[in-house]
């Protein structure tokens, strides 16, 4: 089986990302043999790809706001930014001005004026983070940062770490979860490993700690992963009946209740208990290692205190 269309594309076209090269392949801006592919196409060789134009990109719903931004890391080239739970990445293409307040983008772009514009819609983002995950993320400033840092993604030599506490016991103190994941057909907003066809996802957690208390038991993680597929973490966690604490989406409950005691106490949090603690990877253009750290943030650490822990 030989390599997909839209892999190959990003290996030849070095000024420009995978993004952009399926942004060409919908909108059929690119020809393989006289007809119109989709990107998990694959080559076998001798082939004739012709690219017929450019992608046409949707208006840019991201402005500069001044808000506070955790900066980790900077240089001429990129940043790693220390994001707060709540708090978007970017906007949906479908959002007016009004709905796309408060992103990351427009920290990003009050903060450093100029961004890569290699994912258009997404400037400077290289991955992302859910709206309500807090942590490490790394960000470009040129389109060559932008590139470079991509194709580490794509060849997954980034290292990402997480934090989380799920509800319940883990059956083995480690282990991998390494089930498909796929669009949820009845609610959509959620992903699932319950259809047949679904893309690759590898996670693998470690016990850090084990909680029983008032509230019930509990696991601290550390959670690595392999791939970056959408909500990864939280759907495979709840697939294995361990839901991620607070993940209301996927089957943690809203209020925790205690038990003991005269009268029941409860505890909740705004939040999932998800956080983005370690990112690895290689700086894209003076090719020396980076290894950047972020403990839990407040909240997470009151929530544990709550807990007895």
């Amino acid at each position: 089986m030989g390599q997909r269309l839209d892999h190959w594309l990003a290996t030849q076209l070095t000024d420009v990302s995978r993004v952009r090269v399926q942004q060409l392949i919908e909108q059929k801006k690119i020809q393989l043999n006289g007809t119109s592919p989709k990107s998990s196409l694959r080559l076998h060789g001798g082939e004739t790809i012709l690219i017929t134009g450019e992608v046409a990109l949707p208006p840019l719903h991201a402005f500069a706001e001044d808000i506070p931004l955790d900066v980790v890391y900077e240089d001429h080239e990129i940043a790693v930014i220390n994001k707060s739970a709540g708090m978007s990445v970017h906007a949906g293409s479908g959002k007016d001005e009004s709905g796309s307040k408060g992103t990351l983008v427009n920290a990003l772009l009050h903060r450093f004026g100029t961004l890569s514009q290699a994912e258009g819609l997404r400037p400077g983002i290289v991955h992302r983070l859910d709206k309500n995950t807090s942590g490490l993320i790394v960000v470009a400033k040129t389109d060559t940062a932008h590139r470079k840092l991509a194709q580490q993604f794509l060849r997954r030599e980034v290292k990402k770490t997480y934090l989380t506490l799920v509800h319940g016991w883990m059956p083995e103190k480690q282990g991998t979860i390494n089930s498909p994941i796929s669009r949820d057909l009845l609610r959509r907003e959620r992903m699932t490993t319950r259809r047949q066809t679904g893309r690759k996802a590898v996670t693998h957690w470690k016990v850090l700690k084990t909680l029983d208390g008032k509230y019930g038991k509990f696991s601290f993680l550390e959670i690595k992963i392999e791939t970056g597929r959408t909500h990864q973490i939280r759907v495979h966690l709840a697939s294995v009946g361990h839901p991620v604490a607070g993940d209301v989406l996927y089957g943690a409950p809203r209020v925790l209740r205690g038990y003991g005691g005269t009268a029941q106490e409860t505890a909740s949090l705004d939040r999932h208990f998800l956080h983005s603690s370690g990112l690895q990877f290689e700086h894209p253009t003076r090719h020396k290692p980076l290894a950047l750290e972020q403990p839990l943030p407040e909240e997470l650490v009151d929530f544990l205190r709550n807990l007895g822990h």
